[in-house]
C-alpha cells in the first residue's frame, strides 16, 4: 500500500476519516476540467486491487471506477481521498480471539435510484463479530 502512495506522490498528504465525502454524489457530466486518463486509469486500478484486502474501500473505489473513460477534477479529487483515507489507516487491522459466546451480527443499507445518471440503486452492508 505504501507504494501505492509513493507512486501518486501522497506519501504527505493529510488523513482523513472516510474513504468517500458524506452525501457525495458523482454524476457522468462531473466538475472541472478532464485529467489525464492514462494516469487516472493507473490509480483506479491501483485501488481496484487493493479492495481484494481493503474492503472498507471498495464502495469508493466503485464510484470512481465508472468513470474512467472521462475523468474530471471531480472523479480525480474523490480517488485521490480514498488514498487519503488509506494513508490514515496503514496501521489498522482486524484481530479476532476464540469465544463460545461469539455473535455475528449484520446490518444492510440501501439507497434507492441514488445514481443520478442510470437511477441504480446502492447497497451496503456491515457484519459485526463478537
Amino acid at each position: 500500500m505504501k507504494e501505492i502512495l509513493e507512486k501518486f506522490k501522497m506519501n504527505e498528504c493529510n488523513p482523513v476519516n472516510t474513504p468517500v465525502s458524506i452525501g457525495i454524489k458523482l454524476s457522468g457530466d462531473g466538475d472541472g476540467r478532464f485529467v489525464d486518463s492514462t494516469f487516472f486509469k493507473s490509480l483506479v486500478d491501483s485501488l481496484r486491487y487493493l479492495t481484494i484486502t481493503r474492503r472498507d474501500i471498495t464502495y469508493g473505489v466503485g464510484l470512481v471506477n465508472r468513470y474512467m473513460e472521462t475523468p474530471k477534477e471531480s472523479y480525480w479529487l474523490a480517488a485521490k481521498r480514498i488514498l487519503k483515507y488509506i494513508k490514515g489507516t496503514l496501521n489498522m487491522g482486524l484481530f479476532y480471539a476464540y469465544d463460545k459466546n461469539t455473535q455475528l451480527v449484520g446490518y444492510s443499507d440501501n439507497d434507492w435510484g441514488g445514481d443520478l445518471d442510470e437511477r441504480k440503486s446502492t447497497t451496503d452492508y456491515i457484519f459485526y463479530f463478537g
